[in-house]
């Protein structure tokens, strides 16, 4: 992916992230939703340890506070734009048709063959330039907030189901049908409508609420004995294949399975893949974190510290 290591903004980065978070909203979306990738990044940012908040708040426009959820939905935005087209491939992954299986050397290239341009190449890719961040250069900045806010972002693709789904109906996109009332397809129903209506029907639209909850979980929850499990990465440029892995294994267990295209899902659907879903924002938020605290942080053992404190 020596295209995407090379690249480097034309404008200053908080002009063009500006430009992005004013139109975001006018754009359809075509991975987690808004609050999916929000709760991705409040995660992982409240489990970074000192060393790694302050270079993530340095590598921040001014305007966001040092808030990283503020732009965790900017790639989706940009990769409609004419000069960022080539991003568009690095959110998804195409799997053969009931394979229910991820080979990074099979499947981790584009529609053309372009090796490596797929979501687990993209989050290698980007981990790989922020691990150059501790060497310094003098126009450092711009390349490293660009590295961090693609890489938090596809840390949540890569751990969406759906994401890594079949060839031939892309993922569930030409999959379609009912949920509930509203004409929607499966690929939406795991990006946005599960989310949205946990959002409107459990938490009243209580954003805050719905990532406690998930927070919760794999603090002193359900979860919580998985935590180490989820963390458990010998080389950060390998893991991503395990996490594609595991999207596709699901996305056939619980995403494709007894789904017949023209049908309505409803209550028995979202009731049975709702957990799934939250354990997925919850795992890419803590291994978004366990990347940024190994490559600008200085703590190994935070997340014993985080949760002894909990």
């Amino acid at each position: 992916m020596g295209c995407m290591v090379k690249f480097r903004f034309s404008l200053p980065v908080f002009l063009l992230l500006s430009v992005a978070v004013v139109f975001f909203s006018a754009s359809g979306a075509h991975a987690w939703s808004k609050e999916g990738h929000v709760m991705t990044c409040r995660i992982a940012q409240s489990l970074l340890d000192p060393a790694a908040s302050e270079v993530v708040r340095h590598l921040l426009p001014e305007y966001v506070d040092g808030d990283l959820s503020a732009l965790c939905t900017w790639p989706d935005q940009i990769r409609h734009w004419y000069k960022y087209r080539w991003s568009s491939p690095l959110h998804f992954i195409d799997t053969p048709d009931d394979a229910c299986s991820f080979n990074y050397a099979r499947d981790c290239h584009d529609p053309h063959g372009v090796e490596n341009m797929c979501v687990a190449g993209a989050v290698q890719n980007y981990t790989s330039q922020l691990m150059h961040y501790k060497e310094g250069s003098s126009d450092r900045r711009y390349n490293m907030t660009e590295a961090l806010i693609f890489l938090s972002h596809f840390m949540g693709d890569v751990h969406q189901p759906m994401h890594v789904g079949f060839s031939s109906d892309e993922g569930g996109n030409t999959i379609n049908l009912r949920w509930y009332r509203h004409k929607s397809n499966l690929h939406h129903v795991w990006d946005r409508e599960i989310i949205l209506t946990a959002e409107k029907e459990l938490y009243d639209n209580d954003m805050d609420s719905f990532q406690e909850d998930i927070q919760n979980n794999f603090t002193h929850g359900a979860w919580s004995d998985d935590l180490a499990s989820w963390t458990a990465c010998d080389d950060l440029l390998t893991c991503p294949t395990k996490w594609a892995e595991e999207s596709i294994n699901l996305a056939c267990k619980w995403g494709y399975k007894g789904v017949t295209a023209g049908e309505t899902l409803a209550e028995e659907y979202f009731n049975s893949r709702f957990s799934i879903v939250t354990k997925r924002i919850a795992q890419g938020g803590v291994r978004l974190s366990m990347i940024l605290n190994k490559v600008f942080g200085h703590q190994d053992h935070h997340y014993q510290q985080v949760m002894a404190t909990t």
